[in-house]
This record gives structure tokens, sequence and C-alpha cells, in this order.
């Protein structure tokens, strides 16, 4: 028994932790940031308010997980985030086809759990800051209090990140900040908004429905919105659309989004509630008779509310001109997207989404305090303008930010520096480096590692792919959009194309040939050759011979007008670095068909040709008069891991029975690591939720391998993977000259890739 005699007043219990990193915020940026800095060998503590860990991607909120691909509605191919944010959506995809957040949560928790450098506080809200004696611009602790169990919790580390999404820690350190839009002169911002549309963007909740197979009545509790007409956009509802598919259910961008939110919340409930009742009780919705709410939020999912100002202010300018910056640690793509701030009650359109017509590098500068000397910042508060924080807040672009700050924390404690010491002194070609290391795509810059001993390997395959043919299916299929196939060419004269088009009766087919005005982008606005070809009813046989000589290697696009007229043979062979793209329409992110701004608000004007989702998405069938000579064993050490204005990858022949890489040095090698990475089509979004995928498993990923000695035995085998990265590590080191990979092709229609291959004798 426990009795305790009255006292005049208690304080909590507390526990005193300390660690080389304090991350506030368990939200996709501060979980990647912990797992970075832990993997990297720092001690991290990382605290969440919520009982789970995601933020808005969590099961509390369940909106979809969404960076530079943009649902594959925009330009930026193969650009899903890398490192840990991959990882976790390409585990979820394996796990969770079916996108169950429940099942997300628990990868996440997995995930930070397993990391014995991690020690996790969930429900635990920090509510104070202390600074270090006699320096008033460091912190020296953060105090929380955790309600389930009744702990405060005093926690101190040399080093913090602010992941908290409203930025706790750096208000109450006293951090420089902004809160609302910026001016259009401050930075030269054209698409900066009007006070008619608002400063601030707003909050939303979502709620799912259920068939129980038999009729379920609905009675609105009263706080319900029972003049459904106050919504301009009433009409639009209907009783399919669930979860994050409302994300238009939106308000409080006129409010104080920090202060403010539980109101906003109560406004957010009776919009939900009001809409539920009109779905269900107007009549005008009968195939409703049989739905119940499974679920409603209970917490909103948030936009904006603070900025913080970091030693570079990411703007406009460096989205649409895709600026290079020297200290880039992470990339961007998501539109420069604004909503109405008061968004579901605005007669505006619920966004307003400006795409840029590739990705763009965001700096290191963007991601540490200005003033508060050892906070770093990560998520959504980053260094950025309010147009540039339309497309620099989203979740995996957020992820993808704080590796590069868990990374650098790493490397600041390791170095015992402040972070922006670590660029003052010369360190970040060493941060940039460890980044692409761990899969960290950084835009225009490649992994130059002096430790990897693959750059003093000779390597040898026994095959190379030649795209001389992608086999044609039986039946052509009407065209529905102008079609385009991307075709890896090197620097030289154009190969002949051949395709077989069909024409139901006399007609013509307008063939054009781009390419891509900037490297590693990928909007075909060059147009080098335009040729009209006569087609007759039936099948035809093009040669298309393109005089055009290029100057490097690149991507060049056949492209071929729409014309009802006309049948294409598409191919089911897929192939990485391979893709066919449409000028197809995708109004989820405002693409149709081509972007036109019909004021100057300092966007560009292009078509967009995206690629489908499979089981669509095939690539158009043709012959190459010469072939493609695109996909070189030497690729795995060029030091990129994805395709940009190339494949970057060594792809065995399809007839090759058992395609293998060999690895050889002039004397042996005592390897203790080996980093392989496969092409989970970075392509391909991987939502985490609402979306079901085709498979479980990318059907361009090498399944099965092995790796063998000099004496030809296998040293390590894998049977089933599914991931980008494979680390393989040897407790005692392996003794050869060479080592080969011996990889199975994932399918009769994907032959076998590798990225990258690097070796270590660590």
């Amino acid at each position: 028994m426990i009795q305790s005699s009255a006292v005049d007043k208690r304080t909590p219990h507390t526990r005193t932790l300390s660690a080389d990193l304090v991350v506030v915020g368990g939200g996709l940026a501060g979980t990647c940031c912990a797992i970075t800095a832990a993997r990297a060998g720092s001690r991290v503590i990382l605290v969440q308010d919520r009982p789970v860990l995601g933020g808005n991607a969590s099961s509390e909120v369940r909106l979809w997980v969404l960076g530079a691909t943009s649902h594959m509605g925009n330009n930026n191919r193969w650009a899903r985030e890398g490192g840990v944010i991959d990882e976790i959506l390409v585990e979820n995809l394996y796990r969770n086809p079916d996108s169950n957040p429940l099942i997300f949560d628990t990868l996440l928790l997995e995930k930070v759990v397993t990391e014995p450098n991690i020690t996790l506080l969930l429900n635990t809200a920090v509510y104070e800051v202390e600074k270090v004696p006699g320096d008033p611009d460091s912190i020296a602790k953060v105090i929380g209090f955790c309600s389930q169990n009744s702990t405060r919790y005093e926690l101190s580390a040399p080093l913090f990140c602010d992941a908290s999404g409203d930025g706790i820690v750096g208000f109450l350190s006293g951090a420089a900040f902004r809160m609302g839009a910026e001016s259009k002169e401050e930075f030269g911002e054209k698409f900066a908004p009007s006070q008619e549309y608002g400063e601030l963007l707003g909050h939303s909740m979502y709620f799912y429905s259920k068939d129980v197979g038999r009729p379920v009545k609905f009675v609105p509790p009263s706080f319900a919105l029972m003049d459904i007409t106050q919504i301009p956009r009433f009409r639009s509802f209907n009783a399919q659309d669930f979860g994050c598919k409302l994300w238009w259910l939106e308000y409080g961008g006129r409010l104080d989004t920090v202060h403010e939110t539980e109101t906003i919340k109560w406004e957010l409930w009776k919009v939900i509630y009001g809409v539920w009742n009109h779905i269900k009780n107007s009549g005008q919705f009968p195939e409703a008779q049989n739905l119940t709410l499974e679920w409603v939020g209970t917490i909103p999912g948030k936009r904006e509310s603070r900025r913080f100002e970091g030693d570079y202010m990411l703007t406009q300018l460096d989205i649409v001109e895709q600026r290079t910056h020297d200290d880039a640690v992470a990339f961007g793509g998501w539109s420069i997207d604004l909503h109405p701030a008061d968004g579901v009650f605005s007669e505006k359109p619920g966004c307003n989404q400006w795409h840029s017509k590739g990705t763009y590098g965001i700096p290191y500068r963007c991601f540490y305090s200005q003033n508060i000397t050892n906070l770093f910042l990560a998520g959504r508060i980053i260094s950025a303008s309010h147009v540039a924080f339309g497309s620099s807040r989203v979740m995996a672009t957020s992820a993808h930010g704080a590796q590069a700050v868990g990374q650098a924390a790493a490397l600041c404690a390791e170095l015992g520096l402040r972070p922006r010491q670590l660029a003052e002194q010369g360190y970040l070609g060493k941060l940039q480096k460890a980044l692409l290391q761990n899969g960290q795509h950084i835009p225009q810059r490649h992994l130059q590692d002096e430790d990897d001993w693959v750059q003093q390997a000779t390597i040898s395959a026994t095959s190379e792919l030649v795209l001389s043919e992608l086999r044609e299916e039986a039946e052509p299929q009407p065209m529905e959009f102008a079609t385009a196939q991307m075709i890896p060419v090197r620097a030289g004269k154009v190969p002949t194309i051949i395709i077989h088009p069909y024409a139901t009766q006399p007609t013509t087919l307008e063939v054009e040939l781009r390419i891509c005005s900037r490297q590693d982008s990928h909007s075909p606005d060059l147009t080098l050759e335009k040729k009209t070809v006569a087609l007759q009813p039936g099948r035809n046989c093009l040669h298309l011979d393109f005089q055009t000589t290029l100057t490097e290697p690149t991507y060049a696009f056949l492209m071929l007008a729409n014309n009802p007229d006309v049948r294409l043979k598409f191919s089911p062979q897929r192939v990485t670095g391979v893709l066919s793209v449409f000028n197809s329409i995708n109004p989820a992110v405002s693409n149709y068909g081509k972007q036109e701004p019909t004021e100057d608000i300092g966007v560009d004007a292009f078509e967009f040709w995206c690629p489908q989702r499979r089981p669509k998405g095939k690539n158009l069938a043709l012959k190459l008069g010469e072939g493609a000579h695109r996909f070189s064993a030497q690729h795995v050490r060029n030091g990129l891991q994805r395709p940009t204005h190339q494949p970057n990858a060594w792809v065995a022949d399809w007839a090759d029975p058992a395609p293998a890489l060999t690895l050889r040095w002039p004397e042996k090698r005592s390897i203790r690591r080996v980093e392989l990475f496969f092409d989970t089509d970075y392509d391909h979004p991987a939502e985490n939720v609402l979306m079901i995928h085709p498979e479980d498993v990318s059907p361009f990923c090498v399944r099965k391998y092995q790796l063998l000695d000099d004496r030809g035995k296998v040293v390590y085998e894998q049977t089933a993977n599914h991931q980008t990265r494979n680390s393989i590590r040897w407790e005692e080191a392996i003794h050869t000259s060479s080592l080969t990979i011996r990889v199975e092709h994932p399918s009769g229609t994907s032959p076998a890739a590798i990225f990258e291959v690097r070796c270590y004798g660590e």
C-alpha cells in the first residue's frame, strides 16, 4: 500500500535524460531525423506529443505521404525521395499494399523502437525550454510532460531539432520566425497572395465510411452544420469520397493556426457531421443507405503555422528556376500549392497549384535557426517563404530534409560543432557524401567515395542490355492521349525508331522528337524535329529516321500526337530507366495537360507528360535501328542510384539465363561490407493510405541474388528482397580478389538491374 500524508503541494515525478540529440516532434520528419542520426551513431531522444508516430501520416489524421512525385501527375520522373523515407514507403508497400493506416502506425513504431540508439517518449508534450547559463543563444534542455504516466521529463543535449510542426522549441527558445505571407516585393515572388486570398493555409479533418450491408440511420449531433449550402462547393459532395480525398474540407486560415487550433477543430467537426447528415438524410444519395461512419478524425491535420528563419530562406525563384545551391542536402518537387484562407467556405478553388519543370535542391542553410546556435529545424517549419512553403511543406519532402538534419546532427556531435559551424568549417562535402551513401538523392550531385573499393575494381558482366526492341502485345489500343516514349540515347545521331501504328482510315500522324532544356529535368520542352506521316488503313510500318545529332547522353522523347483514328501497340516489357509518358490530365494536382498561367505570377508554361499507374503505363512497342547502349555495368560506380539524364543502372540482357556482375582486383581484399541499390521504381509515389497498389514488390526489383568470392563460394544469399538498399555486413571479413553478384531476373518481362554496388573494408 502507498499512503502519503497531506502536504501543501507536490511536483510531478521527474526523470532526467540526456543524449547527443533531442528531436521534438514525431511526425515523419522527426521520425526520419531520429532514425538517421541514430544509425549514424548518435544517442537520440525522440519526443512525440501523440500516442503514435507519423503526425499527419498517422492513423489519427490519415493524410497520404507525398512529395516530388505528386501522384505521378507532374514531370518529375523517378523523383520519390530516397533514404529512410524510401525504406519506410517501400516497406509499407510490401506489408500494406491495401493502405491500412493502422498498419502504417505499427511500421513507424517498429522502425524507431528497433533502433538501440533511440529513446522514444510518446504522449509527451514539451512546454518549457532552459538556456545554457550565460549563453542566451543556446538551449540547455527542454522540459516535457507525459499525461499517461504523469511524468515530467528534463531532456538535455548539445543539439536539438525542432520537428514539432508548430515549432514549439523554436518559439520558446526565442528563435526568429514568421507567420503569414511575405509581400511580393520582399523576395520578388509574383505568386505571393493578396489579403483577399489570405496568408495562411488552414487545417483539415477527414472521415471514413463503411458499407455494413443493411440500412443505417444517422441522427446528427446538435453541433452539426445543418445548412450545407454555406459551403460553396456543397454540390460536389458524394457518397464515394472519404479520407484525404476530402483534403479540401479545410478551415482556419484566417485564425491563429497555433493557439486557435481547438476552435478550428470544432468548426471542422461541424462541417464533417453536417456533410454526413447531408449525404445520409438529404435524399440525394440513395447509394448511402447502407453506409455508416467508421472513423472521424479527432485532431486536425495542420498545414501552416510558424516558419523559422535560417541563414537562407527558400523562395519561389529557387523552385521555379531550380536554382543550384552548393550546400543542397535534399530536394523538393511538389507544386507551389497555396490554399484560400477561408478554406471550405471560400468561393475560390480549394487549392492553387503551380508546378516547376523539375525538382529543386534545398540548401543546408534552411535547416537550422539563424539565432539559436544549437537548434536544427525540420519538417514544415524550415526556413522558407510562404510561397516556397507551399511546395516544401509536404511530408515526403519534409522527411527527406529531416534526414539531412539527422545526418548533420550526428556529424556535429562527432566533431563537437554547432549547425552553422558545420558549413563554416568546410564539412558540407562530408555531410553530402554521407547522405548520398545512405541513399539520399541530391540534384546534380554524384557520390564520390574514395573509400569504395569498387572504384578501383575491374567490372565485367555476363551481359548488358542493348535495347533494340520493346516487344509488342497482341492487340493495338486506341489513343486516349498524345503518347511519348522516353528513350535513353547516347551522344551522336538518334537511332532510327520503328513503330507500327494502326489506322482505321486514311489519316496522318504528327510525330516529334523532343528533349529537355535542363539536364536531369524531364519536361520535354525542346522540339528538335517534326514529321507528318501518312497512314493507310490497317497496320503501318514507320521507319522514323531523325537527323538530329546530340552532344551528350540524354532522354529522347518520341512524341505521337493524339489521333482518334490511330491505335498503338504497347509492350509488356518493363525496363529500368525506360518509360512511356502521356499528355494526360490529373485534376488532383492541377494538371490539365498544360500549365498555362493567365497572368504573370512567375511560373513557367509547359506541357505535362506523365506515366500511367500500373497495370497501365506500358512502354510503346518499337524497334531501335542501332539499339540503345545505355545499360553498362560501369554505371554501378558512377555515384548515382536512380535514373537522371540516363538510366544509371546495369541492366542484364533478357536472354541471359544467369546474369552476373563481377568485380576484380589485382590482389585480395578483406571485405566487411557491401552496399547494393536495386530498382524499386522511384517513379511510383507509394502513397501510404487510400491508394490500393497493384503489387507489393516493384516489378523491377531483384528479389533473389547471391554474392560469391573468387573460389565461387556463396558468401551471402538473399531470396526475398523487396527493398531499394541492401546493406550486407560480415562479422569476419571476406578475403577475396573478386566479388560476383549473381542475380535473377524479377520476371520474364523485366530484366535484372542494379543501380549501385559499393564495397568497404571497415
